[in-house]
Parts: structure tokens; C-alpha cells; sequence
């Protein structure tokens, strides 16, 4: 916190003397029009001050968002808030061709895909560059960025999927109601997947009670984890770690796009969910 504090007042320091230049250099102009020197010189003269006003200007505006920056985590207690890191590119110029198979391909495959899955359906003389079927992704996920669906990245591929806003929606389609999931499976799948690889054992003293056989076999069936080792003491428990499927159904690219564990215990306590 103490060095947060230190860094928004070095900055802001430098901010002042940012904008004392830029205003001197503001001033600077009238001088140069009072001047007696030749038309050619005031002119090459104006140039450069426009250029040296270009780039404190520039010097200025950054000062100003560290600052504003560094003061937001004061605020929060010096915790950076978690980002979803799933954000849409700026679209580029791409091959219209491979843009509309790549498009085709996603619709119609029943996985998610990558780029190199993707790559592989082309024929070898006509296949593309795979950087240009990753435009194709980029440009396909801007595309549909306000629609009701949306091209989204998982840990196995691309995939599209309904946005989450529209969910509710689509369920009224389906007899069936989603899946409930305990607190009790929810904080057992939460504590594999934030302290992997762990045994049912370190599982069971994290949590202060006995996990059940059948909650594990649940989470096996499910493919949500996987036996990773055995721990080499007497008995040898098995280690378990969390999967690709894992990351798939819970929308995740990776492990590190996890959102805190403080937003889960918080939605634990409202025990039973709907997922």
C-alpha cells in the first residue's frame, strides 16, 4: 500500500511539471510571432514546437491514466480486479474464402476446434496460412460480438455458443431442467481446481468433513477431473486435477482465466446452484 501511495505522488509530480512544460511551450508561440526573424526560420520554428506540444501532450495523457490507475487500486486495497481475459480482437483484413469455412467448419462441428484442427480440413495445395484462419477466429468473433450467439474461446478450441444474457431464453426450448450441483460438490470441484493436484485426504482437512466415493465417481463420470498421480506415501492416494472438459463447461480457456476464489466462496454461501 505504503509503495502504491509513493508511486501516485512521484507520478503525479510529474504530471505538474508535464503540464508546466506544455503550457510554457504554449506560451512559447506568441514569442515566436513577435520575433524578427525571417518568414522560413518562424515556420520551421512552429513546426518544431508543434511536435515538441505533440509529444508532451502525449506524456501528459499517460501520467494521467497511471495516476488514475494506480489510485483505483488504492482504493481496492492496493488487489488488482479480475479482467476476463476472453475479449474481442480488433478485426483485420482477412480472406473472405476462409473466413466463410471456418465459419461453415464451427457451425457444423459437434467439439470445439482449434486452429490447428481447423487447418487440417483444407486440402494440402489449397490449405491456408494458419495466422489467416486465426484472422478468420478474430474476425468472426467481432462479427458477433452483439449478436445473440457468439464465437468464444475454451480450453480444447473455438466454439459457438449462446451468450449467457440470452440463456434463459433458450432453455424454455428444453423439457428438461439444468443439472443442481450441491455446495457441498461445488466447494470440492472449486478446492481441485485452485489447489491441483491434491488427494481426497487434503480435499477432506481443506474442508473439515468427509468427501463422499460417490462425489468423487460424480466428478470422474463427469470428466470434470482425472487421476494425475499417486502421492508416494504409504497407500498411495491418487492426485487429482481438473480436465479440458472442465474448462469447456465452465466457459474457462485456461486455469489462470479463473475468477478469484473470494466470488466463489461468496456464491457458495448461497448454497445450492444451478449451473
Amino acid at each position: 500500500m505504503a509503495e502504491l501511495t509513493a508511486k501516485v505522488v512521484s507520478l503525479q509530480d510529474q504530471l505538474e511539471t508535464a503540464s508546466e512544460i506544455t503550457a510554457q511551450q504554449f506560451s512559447a508561440e506568441a514569442d515566436f510571432q513577435a520575433a524578427e526573424k525571417s518568414e522560413s526560420v518562424i515556420v520551421a520554428l512552429k513546426e518544431q514546437q508543434r511536435k515538441i506540444l505533440e509529444e508532451q501532450q502525449q506524456k501528459v495523457a499517460e501520467l494521467e491514466a497511471q495516476v488514475a490507475s494506480l489510485q483505483e487500486q488504492l482504493k481496492t486495497g492496493g488487489q488488482v480486479s479480475y479482467i476476463p481475459s476472453d475479449s474481442v480482437p480488433v478485426p483485420v483484413d482477412v480472406n473472405s474464402k476462409v473466413k466463410r469455412i471456418t465459419e461453415a467448419l464451427l457451425f457444423a462441428a459437434e467439439q470445439p476446434m482449434t486452429v490447428k484442427q481447423l487447418h487440417a480440413v483444407f486440402p494440402e495445395l489449397e490449405a491456408p496460412k494458419k495466422q489467416q484462419i486465426q484472422d478468420a477466429l478474430d474476425s468472426l468473433r467481432y462479427d458477433y460480438k452483439d449478436q445473440g450467439i457468439e464465437l468464444h474461446k475454451v480450453a480444447s478450441g473455438y466454439r459457438f455458443q449462446v451468450k449467457s444474457d440470452m440463456a434463459s431464453w433458450v432453455a424454455r426450448l428444453f423439457a428438461e431442467k439444468p443439472p443442481k450441483y450441491s455446495r457441498a460438490l461445488l466447494e470440492t470441484i472449486a478446492i481441485i481446481a485452485y489447489q491441483q493436484p491434491v488427494t481426497r485426504g487434503d480435499i477432506e482437512e481443506i474442508r473439515g468433513v468427509s468427501v463422499s466415493s460417490n462425489m468423487i465417481k460424480t466428478l470422474l463420470e463427469r470428466e470434470w477431473i482425472t487421476v494425475l498421480a499417486h502421492k508416494e506415501v504409504p497407500g498411495r492416494p491418487a492426485l487429482y486435477g481438473t480436465t479440458r472438459q472442465f474448462l469447456d463447461y465452465f466457459n474457462l480457456d485456461s486455469l489462470a482465466t479463473m475468477p478469484p476464489l473470494e466470488e466463489l466462496q461468496a456464491l457458495a454461501l448461497e448454497g445450492e446452484m444451478e449451473i
